[in-house]
């Protein structure tokens, strides 16, 4: 099986299913730093990256932007100083797809390949 970072994401519609928890089961131990939370009820996925200072955090910020553009999914971003929170799910059916799992392990890639060796 393909990582989840070499996979893009597929157009998605209002009313497609959610991931089920089988599918959870498979993906989440792809992206294991990442929490699925459920604020308001709706589930997703997010995870706080650290970083030195808030220019290091901003740039991250556009990464992720740049790669959710490339992608047309989009996430929740909150950067802050030292930190950048990041919340994947699929507004259009109010819950995870496959494409968050997606999203969650590309972001992860930005994060390992923009940090110093």
């Amino acid at each position: 099986m393909d990582p989840l970072k070499t996979r893009t994401c597929e157009p998605c519609r209002k009313g497609a299913p959610t991931v089920t928890a089988e599918e959870v089961a498979e993906l989440h131990p792809q992206v294991p730093e990442w929490s699925i939370v459920e604020p308001g009820g709706i589930p997703r996925l997010e995870r706080v990256f650290a970083f030195p200072d808030f220019a290091s955090a901003l740039e991250f910020t556009n990464r992720v932007g740049a790669i959710a553009e490339a992608e047309d999914h989009h996430p929740a971003l909150l950067t802050e100083w030292g930190r950048v929170t990041v919340g994947w799910w699929t507004h259009k059916i109010r819950g995870l797809h496959r494409n968050d799992f997606v999203m969650a392990a590309k972001t992860d890639e930005a994060f390992s390949s923009g940090r110093p060796a």
